[in-house]
């Protein structure tokens, strides 16, 4: 009598803990947070994430610096799966960020468009009762 046995497949590995700061709203707090996201980047070997990363991250921070709160912000990276990388801006704002279609002659409103393209269309926003949290997400991978 044959007997089969199916190997259970091995479990991936957990990828490395996130990284989370809280940052003044200032506009230079995007350099901060560029730097946590290349640091992260980097710990992960996910190099080839570093510059759409930080382009995104700068443009969170940007976008949740112009919103007048007085506290600070939290941003955060973290592997949501093995094939992912979310990018974390939380603020004390209830304004919800909205893509527009920013002209050519428009001095700006392109940030969030940039954002939605380098995901691919894989950002949100989760509004909270004092602010909310706006996410974006990278494939690790050229296959995820």
């Amino acid at each position: 009598m044959l007997t089969f046995h199916h190997q259970r497949p091995a479990l991936a590995p957990v990828p490395p803990g996130p990284a989370t700061l809280r940052l003044p709203y200032t506009t230079a707090s995007a350099l901060t947070a560029r730097r946590m996201v290349r640091a992260k980047l980097t710990e992960w070997n996910l190099p080839h994430l570093i510059d759409d990363a930080e382009l995104i991250m700068s443009e969170l921070v940007g976008n949740a610096a112009k919103t007048g709160c007085q506290t600070s912000m939290m941003v955060g990276i973290r592997r949501a799966t093995s094939d992912t990388v979310r990018l974390l801006v939380s603020d004390g704002s209830a304004s919800l960020p909205v893509l527009i279609d920013a002209g050519p002659d428009a001095e700006s409103g392109r940030g969030l468009a940039l954002v939605d393209q380098l995901t691919h269309q894989r950002w949100g926003v989760t509004a909270w009762p004092r602010g909310k949290l706006v996410h974006a997400t990278l494939a690790a991978s050229t296959g995820a």
